[in-house]
């Protein structure tokens, strides 16, 4: 075993890249190996280098046509043994490599801006933050849902330990706690972009932000601690092995060690921006920094570098030029400097600095606990004449730039902002500025001109210029990340005996031998197909059907009557209403008119208060294959949009509950199944906010709309569609305690995952199968029991 020093210290430089390397993560093959990425556009695999304490590349991928600024390990699966490996870029895309191939297996594209962040889960799950503002859920080659909440660019993804929860961190400054694609928790606290995340175990977790500060968090939203000892931007952060103790960088050249809670070491580099960070299972700190070098850490003096490759790190880091405006080293007044002498005395802390004056030059030193002296870490200079010295360290509308300038078109004008990289094209830069701003063309000359001349000849603090942050452009919102219900038929409680009451319970009838789980009828069933899976998949929609037409008529003459002049309903218009329910309830061959529809209309207008006895005329008629194509088929979906507004949390509950099973009804017919799948997003959307009430009966018709969706999602496997009824499963499954809308939307998951292995692993990534094997042990209802039994086997 190797033994173990008291602090870290340099085991190894590693050069390869061209530029920037902006993102680092762990391997799992080779053993003890690593994968970078750089603003160079390529990934590249390191493998550790035998006995000796360096790493070889093993070799480099390319894939993407910009800068890549993340990666991650997918890990192993049948087909992939060896895991893979993901990149994200400037290009918008993600690339996805073998280990052993340096041309990509496939493309990944759906962001529209910059993919900054990756975080992989079980079961093959990927999950990307990029600046379009969203965080998307991937499964093989597939986007499974959309991440929507954010306001500005997403740097930071993690997926939780627990299955289907995932963190986003924005430059909106919150992060966001996320269970089966839906928003649970946003966290506040940070005071500028959230830059990175780091998971400590299933209840804990990290951030660190370019408020240079690092936050600890419990899940359930609180933060129990927060760290203080950058003096900029925190970029990454990393967790180290077995314990709470974790690894930072950022913008002030550091790496800084945290060991229970305080910074026990701070390593300073020779670059300005140290932009990344991961840490290997034996402990060594991997780092990637503005310079384009690889360069990793490590406490074990058997890995510890040779005292002259030391000594070289430390000329390299003495030789570098301090920018007294990066704020660094606090406030400088050099006259007020002492002299070399000061460094006879001991410094109290790890990474304490001290400043110098020699022969009229300022030197920064930094002391070294371990080493028991001061380490030169460069000289302060004055400013090279740039605005910004570092790639990066402008934000503006949560993106990065190397300049923000400030335009005053004229004097008693407002003043506009304009951001600017130094790889941009500054004609093209001026067009889009003035175009943005809505100002005179007349400008671009003069506005050109300005980029250039403040800009000329500048470059990056230790680095060139084509070192610098390209990502630029805003986020679009992307919508996506919605929910759904499912379903099964039950007693309709508006045509049981008594009076008219929307919303009274009913009664669901549990199969018992051969009862039929949906219309409770009996069928003949052999003692031998007692185990014969009856539930699912579904074939066919479940609708609402039961109706007592003479007590809905009762009900609306009786609103009629409180209706203003503007609403009441004529004699003519009741009668007309009577027989529509006549002619949609029964089985004749009558088909309804268009008056008879154009009066249903217009009671369906009716305000909210009094008009659900017209909305379950609507449910009863909507069966009906006329009114099914009148009512789906609206080009501008008048009526449709009219039902929608029913599905208000705060709206009344009779109302949410017609809506709810009209909806469900809609699927008899095929119109009807194109209007519902053409609005999914907004129907599910919608449709979930229901299930905050206690209502079990809107409940069941949540569950059973979910359903009425797998159905058609199963016919026409449509995977992202699966993926948003899932994670409505998911959600709802949380809240719901009715067994029957239970066994609804035990139904409705068997239905999405049959025959459909790529659904089977989502369902598993969303954590389903542990929220549903609760059920296989109810006693009653059977169905309950049997159902959950069937899907769990699948999972």
């Amino acid at each position: 075993m190797a033994a173990e020093g008291c602090a870290y210290r340099l085991r190894c430089s590693l050069v390869g890249h061209g530029q920037d390397v902006r993102g680092l993560t762990c391997g799992l093959f080779p053993e003890g190996g690593f994968v970078s990425v750089s603003r160079d556009r390529t990934a590249r695999l390191w493998a550790p280098d035998g006995p000796n304490r360096g790493f070889t590349e093993m070799h480099c991928m390319s894939g993407h046509s910009n800068f890549v600024s993340c990666v991650c390990i997918v890990p192993p699966s049948d087909l992939y043994p060896r895991g893979l490996i993901a990149t994200g870029g400037n290009d918008h895309n993600i690339c996805i490599f073998t280990v052993d191939n340096p041309a990509p297996l496939y493309v990944l594209k759906g962001h529209k801006n910059t993919v900054c962040s990756l975080s992989s889960g079980r079961f093959g799950t990927l999950l990307s933050g990029s600046w379009d503002t969203t965080a998307k859920v991937w499964l093989n080659e597939r986007c499974m849902m959309t991440l929507q909440g954010h306001t500005a660019a997403i740097w930071a993804v993690k997926i939780l330990p627990e299955q289907g929860l995932m963190l986003t961190g924005s430059a909106d400054k919150t992060i966001k706690l996320w269970k089966a694609g839906r928003c649970e928790r946003t966290f506040t606290g940070h005071e500028d972009c959230v830059r990175g995340l780091a998971v400590l175990s299933e209840m804990e977790f990290l951030s660190c932000a370019n408020d240079a500060s690092v936050r600890r968090w419990q899940i359930s939203g609180e933060c129990v601690q927060v760290y203080y000892g950058h003096t900029n931007y925190i970029y990454s952060i990393s967790v180290l092995p077995k314990c709470k103790d974790f690894v930072t960088t950022g913008e002030d050249r550091s790496l800084r060690i945290w060991k229970q809670g305080e910074c026990a070491q701070t390593i300073r580099l020779p670059a300005q921006s140290v932009w990344c960070c991961c840490v290997l299972d034996n402990g060594d700190i991997v780092v990637g920094a503005s310079d384009g070098i690889i360069r990793v850490f490590t406490e074990s003096l058997e890995r510890t570098a040779s005292a002259e490759e030391i000594q070289a790190f430390e000329n390299e880091l003495s030789q570098a030029s301090i920018d007294p405006k990066t704020g660094d080293l606090g406030d400088i007044n050099a006259d007020d400097l002492p002299g070399r002498e000061h460094l006879k005395d001991p410094g109290t802390r790890d990474g304490q600095t001290r400043l110098i004056k020699d022969n009229g030059k300022i030197e920064a030193y930094q002391w070294s606990i371990s080493e028991g002296r001061w380490i030169k870490i460069g000289d302060v200079v004055g400013s090279s004449g740039a605005t910004q010295q570092t790639s990066g360290k402008v934000l503006f509308e949560g993106k990065e730039y190397d300049y923000v300038f400030t335009i005053d078109v004229n004097e008693s004008g407002p003043s506009y902002k304009l951001p600017y990289n130094i790889t941009d094209d500054p004609w093209l830069t001026a067009y889009n500025f003035l175009q943005k701003n809505d100002l005179d063309p007349m400008f671009l000359d003069q506005v050109a001109k300005f980029i250039i001349d403040n800009t000329e000849g500048q470059t990056l603090l230790n680095t060139s210029a084509q070192f610098s942050d390209p990502f630029t452009g805003a986020g679009r919102y992307v919508p996506g990340s919605s929910s759904g219900s499912s379903t099964i038929p039950a007693a309709d409680p508006f045509t049981g005996t008594g009076r008219y009451v929307p919303g009274s319970a009913s009664s669901a009838v549990a199969p018992v031998g051969g009862i039929d789980p949906y219309t409770g009828m009996g069928a003949y069933q052999s003692a031998a197909a007692k185990a014969e899976n009856i539930y699912f998949p579904k074939k066919d929609a479940v609708t609402f059907d039961q109706a007592n037409p003479t007590q809905i008529l009762g009900k609306l003459k009786e609103l009629n009557g409180r209706a203003t002049e503007e609403h009441k309903l004529t004699e003519d218009d009741l009668i007309i209403l009577e027989k529509l329910l006549s002619v949609t309830c029964n089985t004749s061959a009558e088909t309804p008119t268009a008056q008879q529809l154009q009066t249903l209309w217009k009671a369906v207008n009716w305000p909210e208060d009094i008009v659900f006895p017209a909305l379950d005329i609507l449910r009863l008629s909507v069966r009906h294959p006329t009114v099914n194509d009148n009512f789906c088929s609206e080009k501008d979906h008048g009526q449709f949009i009219v039902l929608l507004k029913f599905l208000n949390p705060k709206g009344k509950q009779a109302n949410q509950l017609l809506a709810l099973r009209t909806l469900c009804n809609c699927f008899v017919s095929q119109a009807g199944q194109k209007l519902m799948m053409d609005q999914r997003d907004e129907i599910m959307t919608q449709a979930i906010e229901m299930k905050s009430g206690n209502n079990k009966n809107i409940h069941i018709a949540l569950a059973t709309l979910t359903l009425n969706y797998a159905v058609c999602l199963h016919k026409v496997n449509n995977i992202e569609g699966k993926a948003q009824c899932l994670s409505v499963i998911s959600t709802v499954m949380e809240v719901v305690q009715d067994l029957e809308a239970i066994f609804r939307l035990l139904v409705a998951l068997g239905t999405l995952i049959s025959d459909d292995t790529t659904a089977v692993q989502l369902a598993k990534s969303l954590g389903v199968d542990s929220q549903i094997k609760k059920y296989v042990s109810v006693s009653e209802p059977a169905k309950v029991k049997e159902c959950s039994r069937f899907v769990v086997n699948l999972l």
